[in-house]
C-alpha cells in the first residue's frame, strides 16, 4: 500500500507539520518581495538564446554540404526544442513570468513547440498533477496510463511490456503529452462526455497537424525549393526528426528523474479532501525526487533538477529553485526529513531499474508494497518492535529523530549491522 498517513509516515505531530508551513511560506514571501530585473533579465536573455540556438540550426541544417553540419545543425535546433520547452514553456505556462505582466511569457498566451495543446496540458500537469501529486487514482502522471511504477497498480499481462513502451513513449513523449489530457482508456457513457471528448480530438488533431506541417512540410520544402533538391528536402525533415526525437527523450528522462526514482513515495487517497497546507507540503518533499546538477544542466532541464522545490513552489522563478533549495534543506535537516537526491545517470537508471522490475508480478518480487524501493507505506516501520511512529528528541543532544534516521535504521538492521542511530545511541551511554 502507499502511504496514508503523511504526518505518521513523516514521524511529524501536528505542531511540526504547520512549523515547517510557516517556513516553507516564509520562503515564498522573501522570493516574491525580491523578485525584480535581475530575474526578468534572465528570461529575456533565454528567450534570445533559444531563438539564436533555432534561427543557427535551421541555418546549418540549410547549408549543410558536409554530413558534420547536418549533425551540428540538428543538434542546435534539438537544443533549443529543449530549452523551449523546458525552461521557457513549462514554466511560463506554470505562472512563473506572470509578474512581469508582458504578454509575451505571460500563461494565458504561451503556445509552446509540441504535439499537445497549452490549454490541455495546463490543466493536467498544473492542475491535476501539482495538486494531486502521486496520488493513486487520481495522478496521471503516476505511470502516465502506460507503465506500471508501483506495486499498488495490479499487475497485467500488458506491463511485461514496460520496457518497451518506456522506449517508445521517451521517443514519442509529446505525443504522450498530448493524449494524456483525452484519457482514451476512460468509458464515456453520457452524450455530453462523447462530445466533449470529440472535441478534444480535434483541437489535439488541430496542434499535431500544425507541428507536423511545421516540421516536416513548410520547412523541409522550403529547403528543398532553395537547394533545387530531393536531398535538401530529406536533410531538413531528417534534421526536424531527431531535434524533436532529442527533445522528447530528454525530457522523459528528466521528468522520470524527478518522479520515479527510489525515494519519491506514492500516496493514497485518504484524507486528500481535508488535507492542510502543510501536509500538501510534505507531500510534495516525499513525492519528488532532485538530481544533482550544475549550472548548464540545471539550465538544460529548465531547473527541473531541483523537483522537490519546484513541487513545493510551482509558480516561483525556475531561476531561484537553486537557491530555495539550500532553505529547504535546512528545514529537512531540522526535522529530520529524507531529501531525495542523486547523480542524473544514477537517478535514471533506478527510474529504469523501477520500470523493469514492476513488469512482473509481485509474486516474483522482492519487497513488499510496504516497504519496496519506489514506494513505501506505515507500515514499512512495524516490524521494528523499537521505532515508535512519533516525533523524537533527543534531550541530550536536541537533535530530532525523524524519518530519515528510521530509514537509516531500519536498513543497518536488515542488513545484520549496527545502524548510524544506534551507534550514537551507543556513544551517548
Amino acid at each position: 500500500m502507499a502511504i496514508k498517513d503523511i504526518p505518521e509516515y513523516a514521524h511529524l505531530s501536528e505542531d511540526d507539520v504547520a512549523a515547517i508551513a510557516r517556513e516553507l511560506d516564509q520562503i515564498r514571501t522573501d522570493i516574491e518581495a525580491d523578485r525584480g530585473e535581475r530575474d526578468a533579465r534572465y528570461l529575456r536573455n533565454t528567450v534570445r538564446l533559444q531563438r539564436g540556438l533555432e534561427l543557427g540550426g535551421r541555418a546549418l541544417i540549410f547549408g549543410s554540404g558536409k554530413r558534420s553540419m547536418w549533425w551540428a545543425g540538428a543538434g542546435a535546433l534539438g537544443v533549443a526544442k529543449i530549452i523551449e520547452n523546458m525552461e521557457l514553456g513549462h514554466n511560463v505556462m506554470h505562472g512563473q513570468w506572470d509578474w512581469m505582466n508582458d504578454p509575451e511569457v505571460h500563461s494565458t498566451s504561451w503556445e509552446w513547440d509540441n504535439a499537445g495543446p497549452s490549454a490541455h496540458w495546463k490543466h493536467q500537469h498544473n492542475f491535476v498533477h501539482h495538486k494531486y501529486t502521486n496520488v493513486l487514482g487520481m495522478d496521471d502522471d503516476v505511470g502516465y496510463g502506460l507503465l506500471r511504477v508501483t506495486r499498488d497498480q495490479r499487475w497485467r499481462p500488458f506491463y511485461l511490456g514496460n520496457i518497451a513502451w518506456n522506449t517508445l513513449l521517451a521517443l514519442g513523449f509529446e505525443y504522450g503529452v498530448a493524449a494524456q489530457h483525452l484519457e482514451l482508456a476512460k468509458k464515456r457513457t453520457t452524450e455530453e462526455e462523447k462530445l466533449e471528448l470529440k472535441k478534444n480530438l480535434n483541437v489535439v488533431g488541430r496542434k499535431i497537424g500544425k507541428q507536423a506541417a511545421k516540421d516536416y512540410v513548410v520547412y523541409p520544402a522550403l529547403v528543398g525549393a532553395a537547394t533545387r533538391s530531393r536531398r535538401g528536402f530529406r536533410k531538413a525533415l531528417t534534421a526536424n526528426l531527431l531535434a524533436n526525437v532529442i527533445r522528447n527523450v530528454w525530457t522523459n528522462a528528466v521528468i522520470f528523474c524527478g518522479h520515479f526514482p527510489d525515494g519519491a513515495e506514492k500516496f493514497t487517497r485518504r484524507d486528500m479532501a481535508v488535507e492542510n497546507q502543510g501536509e500538501w507540503y510534505l507531500r510534495q518533499m516525499l513525492g519528488s525526487a532532485n538530481f544533482r546538477s550544475g549550472p548548464t544542466l540545471a539550465f538544460m532541464s529548465g531547473n527541473l533538477s531541483y523537483q522537490i522545490e519546484h513541487h513545493i513552489f510551482p509558480d516561483l522563478p525556475s531561476n531561484r529553485l537553486a537557491e530555495i533549495s539550500v532553505r529547504v534543506q535546512a528545514i529537512c535537516a531540522e526535522y529530520d526529513l529524507p531529501y531525495t537526491t542523486g547523480s542524473f545517470p544514477v537517478q535514471y537508471a533506478k527510474t529504469w531499474r523501477t520500470i523493469a522490475k514492476l513488469s512482473l508480478p509481485n509474486k516474483y518480487l522482492k519487497a513488499t508494497s510496504d516497504d519496496a524501493p519506489e514506494t513505501a507505506s506505515e507500515l514499512r516501520f512495524k516490524s521494528d518492535p523499537e521505532q515508535r511512529l512519533v516525533a523524537q528528541v533527543d534531550p541530550r543532544t536536541g537533535r530530532r529523530r525523524g524519518l530519515k534516521s528510521a530509514m537509516v535504521r531500519l536498513r543497518e538492521r536488515r542488513r545484520g549491522g549496527p545502524s548510524a542511530v544506534d551507534s550514537q545511541r551507543g556513544l551517548a551511554a
